[in-house]
């Protein structure tokens, strides 16, 4: 670890930020669990984006993912507190689809009493993937700006109301295989090649529309992009995949052409959220520059 202030950030491996973030901006991250078949992952630590990718497609059974437990955030908070750290934000994924708020709640409810100087806030983004991943960013840059950590919660909470993500599958066999669909529903989006287009609403999934074939499905992701934001605004915007870089490339092009942006990157999705769309996912997490 590698703290430069008196306040540290800390987020999971679900927010998918670039490990050159991760090191420039000295983003704490807690790993997730991945359940395939006897063996027990940590997401990012030992098992890694191009190894995951190519065992899940030609998976059979998807595995089980699980979210850290409270030691795990427990022991981060305290080697954050032996490198000298006084202040902590936490940034978790919604909490309406994972339990690491709570998690992290209790291991911050546990260091009370034994370090009381210790103050840490813990966030239920409402959000996940780089949506999450961007709040955990402007955080840490704020942080090294030497912002308080009152003017960075107000940032945060801000952004929770503003940051959005977008995003389709290649193929519905990995919603089917999770139980997220019907096989009637699965077998008829596949043969007519439609492309789902999913987001997030107060913490919770929701479907944003249905595309036959990715150059529509993208061009409807643009459409819903612009009509969230006032007309010339910027938009800072992460694109995110799983093994579909030429792909991505297309929707880059597609909302760079329409849209003004302040900031952009590219990333990969990590497995354990891989687990749930399976490789071929694309998409993007944006939010407007006031």
């Amino acid at each position: 670890m590698n703290l430069s202030s008196k306040l540290a950030i800390v987020t999971d491996s679900t927010a998918c930020i670039p490990k050159n973030f991760l090191e420039e901006l000295h983003i704490h991250t807690v790993a997730y669990y991945i359940h395939r078949n006897n063996e027990v992952l940590r997401d990012l630590v030992n098992i890694q984006y191009p190894e995951f990718l190519s065992w899940l497609s030609t998976a059979k059974n998807i595995p089980l993912t699980a979210c850290p437990g409270p030691g795990d955030y427990l022991g981060m908070y305290e080697n954050l507190a032996k490198e000298g750290a006084q202040e902590i934000i936490s940034l978790h994924m919604t909490s309406k689809g994972s339990g690491a708020y709570q998690a992290a709640l209790s291991a911050a409810a546990m260091l009370k009493e034994k370090l009381p100087y210790l103050h840490i806030e813990v966030i239920d983004t409402l959000n996940v993937a780089l949506c999450q991943g961007w709040m955990a960013i402007e955080a840490a840059r704020e942080a090294l700006a030497n912002s308080s950590m009152e003017n960075i919660l107000v940032k945060i909470r801000r952004m929770m109301g503003q940051t959005r993500i977008i995003q389709t599958a290649d193929t519905l066999k990995y919603l089917y295989m999770g139980g997220r669909i019907g096989k009637a529903a699965h077998l008829a989006g596949s043969m007519l090649n439609l492309k789902p287009l999913i987001g997030m609403q107060d913490g919770e999934v929701v479907a944003l529309g249905v595309a036959r074939g990715l150059n529509k499905a993208y061009e409807k992701m643009v459409d819903l992009v612009q009509a969230s934001i006032n007309p010339g605004q910027k938009i800072k915007i992460a694109y995110l995949h799983a093994g579909a870089s030429e792909q991505i490339q297309l929707l880059k092009n597609k909302v760079e052409s329409r849209l003004e942006c302040a900031e952009t990157f590219t990333a990969e999705l990590c497995p354990a959220l891989m687990v749930h769309t399976g490789p071929g996912t694309t998409g993007l997490c944006y939010f407007p520059v006031n």
